[in-house]
């Protein structure tokens, strides 16, 4: 009885520490998936003609710029598109009120509802200018994430060159640190290979979607498709809501039901070919949760850290039994919160 208490009381005491250091456990958490996903990269430019020849650290440096150059560069794109979307609002209002019209028609009412009524009932009653100041404060706390999780990505991957020789000191002599490197070597491998494998899908997600929303004629089709592969991350839900937005877009900016009916056809096709078909040929084994453990971490930490915890629940928790397989007294947990058994 005395060993449960404790045991409520511990996990308690960590989801309070977990929710109350958000601020700094996500873009620590994230520069540390970011590192897996580089240095991954990085052992895979060996293969590479010209970079293969270049020793590790450069590899790395090269990585690293990248990674910096494509942070910067999603940040302009949101804050760009969020600014063009902001112009286009008075032509989507319009499209908008032409389909209400025809809507409105076909069900035999000439006068109403018309756009004006249906604004004034709905987004009439909501106080954009209200919402300026927070989405402000939003894009200002999601500059500064990005740019700790760059900064903490840099010093990790400084740190992992000096690792192997700390470890040893840490442990006390040559045997002892030897065998913890290779269960380290190996834990790193998989959570590695996993997490690369996952990014290297999502991308093809996003091309893929990038190219049906340009030959579509979709505005912002590039935003979308990075939104789609980011959303990608969050299993089932994350898919649903990536072709959800587009959509949308769709409906306002062409105005008419058989363009959105296309789009969502289109999209989900590209999702449904990633999700069932590719993604399990790639992922193999590494990609091994039970569908119910799947939801419970999305529920948890999506409890605990909103989208940001969506986001990262699932590599996460991959990672986290990836570890227990690895490690021998506790591989029964791992085999328990996988979906075959096998780990």
């Amino acid at each position: 009885m005395r060993n449960a208490t404790y045991g409520t009381a511990l996990t308690l005491m960590i989801g309070w520490l977990i929710w109350i250091g958000k601020p700094v456990l996500i873009p620590v958490i994230a520069a540390a998936i970011s590192v897996y996903v580089l240095s991954t990269a990085a052992e895979s430019m060996r293969d590479v003609p010209l970079l293969g020849r270049l020793p590790d650290w450069a590899r790395r440096i090269l990585i690293l710029i990248a990674f910096v150059f494509a942070v910067a560069l999603l940040f302009v794109l949101v804050i760009n598109n969020i600014a063009q979307v902001a112009g286009a609002l008075p032509r989507y209002e319009a499209n908008l009120q032409l389909l209400v019209t025809r809507g409105a028609s076909l069900v035999g009412i000439q006068d109403e509802p018309t756009w004006e009524n249906v604004r004034r009932a709905t987004l009439g009653q909501v106080d954009f200018r209200s919402w300026i100041a927070p989405v402000l404060l939003s894009l200002r706390g999601f500059g500064a994430t990005l740019f700790l999780v760059v900064l903490y990505a840099s010093f990790f991957m400084a740190e992992r060159g000096m690792m192997s020789r700390k470890m040893v000191i840490a442990l006390g002599g040559k045997e002892a640190g030897d065998r913890a490197l290779s269960l380290l070597s190996r834990i790193n491998e998989r959570i590695g290979q996993y997490l690369f494998v996952k990014t290297v899908v999502n991308l093809i997600l996003g091309t893929a979607s990038f190219a049906i929303m340009l030959l579509l004629g979709i505005e912002y089709a590039l935003f979308w498709a990075v939104l789609i592969a980011f959303l990608n991350y969050i299993p089932y839900i994350g898919s649903i809501v990536g072709v959800l937005f587009p959509v949308l877009l769709s409906l306002a900016q062409f105005g008419t039901l058989w363009m959105a009916g296309v789009v969502l056809v289109s999209l989900s096709a590209a999702q449904i070919f990633v999700g069932a078909i590719l993604e399990p040929r790639m992922m193999g084994r590494a990609f091994n949760l039970s569908p119910l453990v799947v939801l419970l971490a999305l529920a948890f930490w999506s409890a605990l850290w909103g989208l940001p915890g969506a986001l990262l629940a699932v590599p996460m928790t991959a990672s986290l039994v990836l570890v227990l397989a690895e490690i021998r007294a506790t591989r029964p947990v791992a085999v328990l919160l996988s979906a075959s058994g096998k780990v």
